[in-house]
């Protein structure tokens, strides 16, 4: 077999690679160890920047049905703990377990300018947007291999020789490592991955329990550590600053899962079945680089942290889209020289952030006397509405940029959901995974200097209802703004077109 890119990893950010790669008519080969999607707990939310990549796929009404029937049994448990009523303080979400209400949030910031659609998709389990994504690769021509993984590969200039478990040699120009945090493309290839030890064990579960009853909903500090009961029924979790687990591949039992929670919360209960339970820790480390020649890392891959604020999923989605249509420019020979660096360049501080978010939650839940007047300095900020919103813009990613030239304050940011005078919006224009280019002042001048990429540039005359001041907008594949004027004028704009999409045809 021969292909042009085989990504090692059937996972979320694996499948949403080979559908951002079909999109482009690049032939890639998924193979997956696991012979079934895996149901372990994981992931239960995704925040606004992938909501706004699934958006822009068309993929939300795949999601909808799901993120509703979330919310109904998130409500249910809420107020059968006494929550809820007319005006639920509804959570924008924590920091080291200090619960954030969304009330005090200024959602009028400019970082919060028309997100569009993908403001109401925030609760979904990563099986379930593993499923969607999986779909939908099937549906673009990906091909998927369930129990197969890779053992071996050959890195050479033109392309990799990549050896499974099955005997099958198959020859591609291009390995993408999306295995997880324990990685064999990263350590086969020799990828450096230095960051911190792990100091704590902590432990999910879905279960069936008793004797929970009085106990209070979200996050509790507790004297041995942190709890949480909720937000679904039968969700706990636990926290202990004990060190890592000795084994965390041996199965989760019942009474292990009742002992850790009587020692963080003093609490009773009796689980009287698992349905999902798993270890995890806050091993913390990236990789230096996301590249080496004809291999690329993504996901978890190429960095892994501790599962606090739920940004592993989302910079895992970000890392897929990002590359996705890099790659296959590359792979098509329209690339300009060193797009594919980039790919590094731009998402390696993103993850960097993630890594250090995470430590400073973990530092802040210790239970010693001093954290403890450090944490009540924390909550105190945070409850205030300035900390409310800076919390939420962090979390939700609003706050993502790339170090992309030009003058326009949106230069590098993700794209507002622009309103168009048609009754149409971005996000609907963008799911054929293209460059686009808004005419948004009639400018025969902007479109003439757009005519040389026709095919891997749309370009559309619109009037901009949300946006009036804008005159001119280049927005990449990946939905991040490359070039943007209000003038009226296209000073920079052959540049940028260059600098991203190559030379005209």
């Amino acid at each position: 077999m021969n292909r042009d890119v085989v990504i090692s990893g059937g996972g979320p950010v694996g499948l949403m690679l080979a559908c951002e790669l079909r999109l482009k008519n690049v032939d890639v080969l998924v193979v997956e160890r696991l012979s079934e999607p895996d149901l372990t707990i994981k992931a239960g939310s995704v925040n606004l920047t992938t909501a706004e990549a699934f958006y822009r796929r068309g993929l939300l009404p795949a999601v909808d049905e799901i993120v509703r029937q979330n919310a109904k049994q998130i409500e249910a448990f809420m107020k059968s703990r006494g929550g809820g009523g007319p005006n639920p303080a509804i959570p924008v979400g924590h920091f080291a377990g200090i619960m954030v209400a969304s009330r005090g949030v200024h959602f009028d910031d400019p970082a919060f300018r028309e997100v569009g659609p993908a403001a109401r998709v925030v609760v979904i389990q990563q099986q379930a947007v593993e499923a969607v994504l999986a779909a939908r690769a099937l549906e673009l021509g990906a091909e998927i291999r369930r129990g197969v993984e890779v053992v071996g590969f050959d890195a050479g200039d033109d392309g990799v020789t990549v050896r499974l478990d099955d005997g099958t040699e198959v020859g591609a120009g291009w390995l993408v490592g999306a295995d997880g945090g324990r990685s064999f493309v990263r350590k086969h290839a020799g990828f450096e991955f230095p960051g911190t030890d792990p100091a704590i064990t902590g432990r999910q579960a879905l279960a069936e329990l008793t004797g929970a009853e009085a106990l209070p909903a979200g996050w509790q500090h507790g004297n041995g550590g942190l709890y949480v009961h909720g937000p679904m029924p039968g969700r706990m979790l636990t926290v202990e600053f004990d060190g890592p687990p000795a084994d965390r591949t041996t199965p989760i039992t019942a009474e292990e899962l009742e002992d850790s929670f009587r020692r963080v919360s003093g609490a009773d209960i009796r689980v009287k079945k698992i349905h999902s339970a798993t270890r995890f820790t806050d091993n913390a480390r990236q990789a230096t680089t996301y590249r080496q020649g004809r291999v690329l890392l993504a996901g978890d891959a190429a960095h892994v942290h501790s599962p606090f604020g739920g940004q592993g999923l989302n910079l895992g989605i970000g890392d897929a889209v990002n590359l996705g249509w890099k790659l296959a420019a590359t792979i098509h020979g329209t690339a300009p020289d060193g797009l594919l660096d980039t790919y590094t360049t731009e998402r390696h501080p993103i993850g960097e952030w993630v890594l250090e978010w995470t430590r400073a939650q973990v530092a802040l839940m210790r239970s010693d006397v001093r954290t403890k007047a450090l944490r009540q300095v924390v909550t105190d900020l945070l409850l205030t509405d300035d900390g409310a919103t800076y919390l939420a813009k962090k979390l939700s990613g609003v706050l993502h940029r790339y170090p992309i030239d030009g003058e326009h304050d949106l230069t590098g940011r993700g794209a507002p959901d622009f309103a168009f005078a048609d009754g149409t919006r971005l996000g609907e224009h963008l799911q054929d995974g293209k460059a686009f280019l808004l005419d948004l002042a009639e400018n025969a001048e902007l479109r003439e200097t757009a005519s040389g990429w026709v095919g891997h540039v749309t370009t559309l005359t619109a009037k901009c209802v949300n946006e009036p001041a804008l005159t001119g907008v280049l927005i990449r594949p990946d939905g991040y703004i490359a070039w943007a004027r209000e003038d009226g004028t296209t000073t920079g704009l052959a540049d940028s077109l260059h600098r991203w999409f190559g030379e005209p045809a």
